[in-house]
């Protein structure tokens, strides 16, 4: 079964004219796309998208190619073998692949597939070898105070504890605020980018639960201060603090100015 979908990755890269044109969006899809099954559509749309960086049936390219392929992508990624649906899953539904350029950061942005596309992507990476499905949270099971413990140990040196993002050495921290259930459970299994990777022993799915429920809670935090001043953490709080603190000064100054000149 594996050298059949290989063969197919193949012959698809072999003849592009036949199959794909290439929409506004910069996404090579085949022509006949509604003939196709769902693991020949992933197929075909992995070939003309996917294996100019991570090479034919995902076995990787380490080396620069001077010829780009799609996108005029230069090539360079790692396997995906073995990487199963959860890292397909995830890169593709936060628009996180596919890249611009080999070198660049991934980051959320717009998902160019449609879910028929995103589907058959997915169960054809999954294809290419064992690896770990796409998770199942139950938030709803966890426990809010836990997982804000477990966030604030693991997580909230890089994405502040109202997890609003940030800048670590080599890489932005992006804000958790478009993060779904799923995407969250995703991340913590496989690490995207510079972010370590929790196995279930680090992490267990019960605490993975608790961890989600926090995460999606900071989406919509109570102000039960009032104000919440964007919900980004005591940096707003101070700032208001110090303005506050400059109108009273001035005011003071002006004050004491008066007076004086009054003598």
């Amino acid at each position: 079964m594996r050298r059949a979908l290989s063969l197919l990755a193949a012959l698809a890269l072999l003849a592009p004219a036949a199959a794909v044109a290439q929409p506004p969006g910069g996404i090579d899809r085949p022509t006949n796309e509604n003939a196709l099954s769902p693991i020949e559509l992933g197929g075909a749309l992995y070939a003309a998208n996917c294996s100019t960086c991570h090479g034919i049936a995902g076995r990787g390219i380490y080396t620069r190619s001077a010829r780009g392929g799609s996108s005029n992508v230069h090539g360079q990624g790692p396997r995906l073998q073995g990487v199963g649906a959860l890292a397909a899953d995830f890169y593709l539904r936060t628009g996180y692949m596919p890249l611009g350029h080999p070198e660049e950061q991934p980051k959320r942005g717009k998902v160019f597939f449609n879910e028929r596309e995103l589907r058959s992507l997915i169960t054809y990476v999954a294809s290419l070898g064992t690896g770990p499905p796409i998770p199942t949270p139950h938030p709803e099971r966890g426990n809010l105070r836990q997982g804000m413990e477990l966030f604030t140990s693991h997580c909230a040196g890089c994405h502040q504890i109202v997890a609003q993002g940030g800048v670590a050495t080599g890489a932005r921290v992006p804000p958790l605020d478009e993060a779904t259930a799923t995407q969250v459970a995703e991340a913590v299994r496989i690490g995207p980018y510079l972010m370590p990777r929790f196995s279930e022993k680090q992490i267990t799915p019960a605490q993975l639960n608790s961890l989600v429920r926090y995460v999606l809670f900071t989406h919509h935090p109570p102000d039960r201060g009032g104000w919440g001043i964007g919900n980004l953490g005591p940096f707003p709080e101070g700032m208001v603090t110090w303005l506050l603190a400059a109108i009273v000064l001035i005011a003071t100054c002006m004050a004491i100015g008066k007076r004086l000149k009054d003598k």
